[in-house]
């Protein structure tokens, strides 16, 4: 309810945010242009029943409208709305004609005078677009559709009131009318008319709103996949059931924080409402969000398809003006390109025959993407953050699968765990959940709740279960696998989880990478006798002192190294002693804390390093 109110995040966890992002209502969670509408209408509309004029209701609604906006700290999405609203008010007080799209678009030019980089933000561009699409398309087919069938059901006994509507709205008057002659034989003239006007009413209503939620929906569907790599199926039924719950609860919470200054019980009945009201829409929005179909999750559009996408916004705005038959056209297009931007997927940005190891920035942990020359991939450690912190940030969701996207990606083959510390596996679930990969590798079944957790998700995503140890060699997409560590027979424990991670070498042709997870020294000699020349070095432990050891480094005689840490970490990781050891043999060495993400190319005769654009 704070959140919805006034923009507070101190009392929902991550899952509710994720139901109510899958199921296309977050504005309803965050105060956004709907929140100020809501509540901007049920003051006004309490002011008209008091005796007093429609310039003080008005006036007082605007202040009314700005206060609540300063309470919610002006948050840029509700000083849009504020902004549009009063317009549009004070155009309705000067007897105007209030057009939506004018008063929009005076509101975007003061903020964009004000601060032109919001223009760039996600926020502007949805809040927006979903504004015109409700003003610039939706409006003016329910202007000629839904609106006049709404007017016919008032004055139903004033014959005269006919000629003023539509042919249409005026037939529907008489079929009314008909129907209320049969009802009347059975509870009375007034009673039927009482009850087709509130039945008809309610479904026409309901009409309205479904109609405005597809149209919203369509609209967004570019922008939803741009920023948020989100398909909002369940957007249409969510919002239809929420949206009338959101506006009985936002007034009757206003009203009972008033009501409690006077007597907390005059502000029982407004607060018992309002606790129903919210229990309901949470217990709605969990029930759709755990659907699997509302999780679609998709790549980043081709621009193509973005521009596909922009031009059907533009052409349904322009035809949503014209006959009837014409407007429904530029609908059919917003729902052939939506369509599209979820179903039609983008090209993988990869490399034919070339081995790729991109090491992705995810801060002081591990998270290596590797594409095959055939084009499989695969995923070792998803990165995570570290042991003992309360942070509920996922990397897997905000950095691992935002990139994977970025490059096309909308499955993986197989995804692997070095070894379960958090700082390498807290974002697996997420990946899993996202990319419904083949098959799960790792090293031992580990006892900790960690690898039990991951576990069981993968096996809830139906992938097989592949368990590696030394010795293990396949052939995975043209790229020969061998694994060097954990030791066969080796049982797995709480404590030495580092020298327990799965240690792979991949070869393609003559270029080869070793990528060594957290290993310590110990198992560094333990792995001189396997062979562990690569071209391609993953630094262990993020360059800490206990690995990369000088025998070990003289052994692998890498070509390129490359560390995963966080910046200005706390472990100090990599350790200037071991980045010395590298100087030293003259390998080109790179620290995703300074460089950010980088790919490494082996093509079977050669190996190259490009770090990834920002």
């Amino acid at each position: 309810m704070q959140a919805m109110l006034i923009g507070g995040r101190a009392f929902f966890g991550r899952e509710l945010k994720t139901n109510f992002q899958r199921t296309g209502t977050y504005h309803i969670l965050v105060v956004s242009g709907i929140n100020v509408g809501i509540l901007a209408f049920a003051f006004f509309w309490a002011l008209r029943w008091l005796p007093m004029g429609e310039t003080t209701a008005t006036v007082l609604t605007i202040l009314f409208s700005w206060g609540y906006a300063f309470l919610a700290d002006l948050g840029p999405p509700i000083v849009r709305a504020t902004i549009t609203l009063s317009i549009y008010l004070l155009t309705r007080l000067l007897f105007r004609d209030r057009a939506g799209l004018n008063a929009l678009g005076i509101a975007a030019l003061g903020i964009l005078i004000a601060a032109p980089r919001t223009l760039f933000e996600a926020s502007f561009q949805l809040t927006f677009l979903s504004v015109i699409a409700v003003a610039g398309i939706a409006v003016p087919i329910l202007q000629r559709t839904m609106y006049p069938m709404q007017r016919a059901l008032r004055n139903l006994d004033s014959p005269a009131f006919d000629f003023s509507l539509p042919t249409r709205a005026a037939q529907f008057r008489s079929d009314v009318r008909l129907v209320r002659e049969y009802l009347a034989r059975i509870a009375g003239l007034r009673a039927a008319t009482w009850l087709l006007r509130k039945v008809l009413g309610v479904a026409l209503a309901t009409c309205e709103l479904i109609f405005v939620s597809f149209v919203i929906e369509l609209a967004l569907a570019l922008p939803m996949a741009w920023y948020f790599h989100r398909s909002t199926t369940m957007s249409l039924p969510a919002n239809a059931l929420v949206i009338p719950l959101a506006s009985i609860l936002m007034p009757a919470a206003v009203l009972a924080v008033a009501l409690s200054y006077v007597s907390f019980w005059l502000a029982h009945v407004p607060a018992l409402v309002a606790g129903y009201a919210l229990a309901l829409l949470t217990g709605t929005i969990r029930v759709i969000g755990h659907f699997r179909i509302a999780d679609v999750r998709l790549a980043a559009p081709s621009l193509l398809v973005c521009w596909s996408g922009a031009l059907a916004v533009a052409t349904a705005l322009i035809l949503a003006r014209r006959r009837l038959a014409v407007a429904w056209l530029g609908i059919a297009g917003l729902l052939a390109a939506a369509v599209t931007i979820a179903l039609v997927p983008p090209k993988m940005q990869w490399h034919p025959g070339v081995l790729e190891v991109t090491a992705i920035d995810v801060g002081q942990g591990d998270s290596l993407l590797i594409v095959t020359p055939e084009g499989r991939t695969l995923l070792l450690d998803s990165g995570g953050v570290g042991g003992g912190s309360k942070s509920d940030f996922d990397v897997g969701e905000e950095v691992v699968s935002p990139y994977l996207w970025s490059r096309g990606i909308r499955r993986l083959d197989a995804v692997a765990i070095s070894h379960p510390h958090s700082d390498h596996v807290g974002g697996m679930q997420s990946v899993i959940a996202n990319f419904r990969p083949r098959e799960f590798w790792y090293g031992l079944e580990s006892p900790t709740p960690e690898f039990q957790q991951i576990a069981e998700v993968a096996q809830s995503y139906g992938l097989e279960l592949r368990p590696h140890s030394a010795g293990d060699g396949f052939e995975f997409g043209r790229m020969q696998v061998r694994v060097l560590n954990p030791q066969p027979g080796e049982i797995a424990t709480n404590r030495t989880q580092d020298d327990e991670s799965m240690v792979l070498h991949l070869q393609y042709g003559n270029t080869s990478a070793l990528l060594v997870g957290d290993s310590h020294k110990r198992i560094e000699e333990v792995m001189l006798g396997e062979n562990p020349h690569a071209d391609l070095l993953k630094i262990g432990h993020h360059g800490s002192l206990t690995s990369s050891s000088p025998e070990f480094l003289d052994a692998v005689t890498p070509k390129y190294a490359v560390v995963s840490a966080g910046f200005y970490n706390t472990f100090r990781h990599p350790r200037p002693e071991v980045m010395h050891c590298f100087a030293e043999r003259h390998v080109p060495t790179y620290r995703t804390d300074l460089a950010g993400a980088v790919s490494f190319y082996l093509d079977g005769t050669t190996i190259s390093a490009r770090p990834v654009p920002r």
